[in-house]
């Protein structure tokens, strides 16, 4: 069983920072894409940034303000947020390519979300 789990979401004020982390654990053969996505209320949910084999891609309306970063050893994501808006707030999600141990088979995997509300 492979499993996600985030952290790092809150309030904060408008121009301020948060850092949101996701961790992959279980029977984790390989990582290919990580991401992050998020949706708010009333809207779709978006692709925010995504990393594989350190090239990242980021969508417009965080360029400049976010990164994107991972640990291969430990399995892990990150997602540095700088210079928030309230258009900002959502719920975020981690999300994984992830080939299992136990019959070698890739899927995508998803953590349970953090919401992250920016206002003052």
């Amino acid at each position: 069983q492979v499993q996600l789990v985030e952290s790092g979401g809150g309030l904060v004020q408008p121009g301020g920072s948060l850092r949101l982390s996701c961790a992959a654990s279980g029977r984790i053969a390989s990582i290919s894409t990580m991401a992050w996505y998020r949706r708010a209320p009333g809207k779709q949910g978006e692709l925010v940034a995504s990393i594989i084999s350190g090239s990242t891609v980021y969508a417009d309306f965080v360029k400049g303000r976010f990164t994107i970063s991972r640990d291969n050893a430990k399995n892990t994501v990150s997602l540095q947020m700088n210079s928030l808006k309230p258009e900002d707030t959502a719920v975020y999600y981690c999300n994984a390519k992830i080939t299992e141990t136990l019959w070698y088979a890739t899927s995508d995997y998803w953590g349970q979300g953090t919401q992250v509300t920016v206002s003052s």
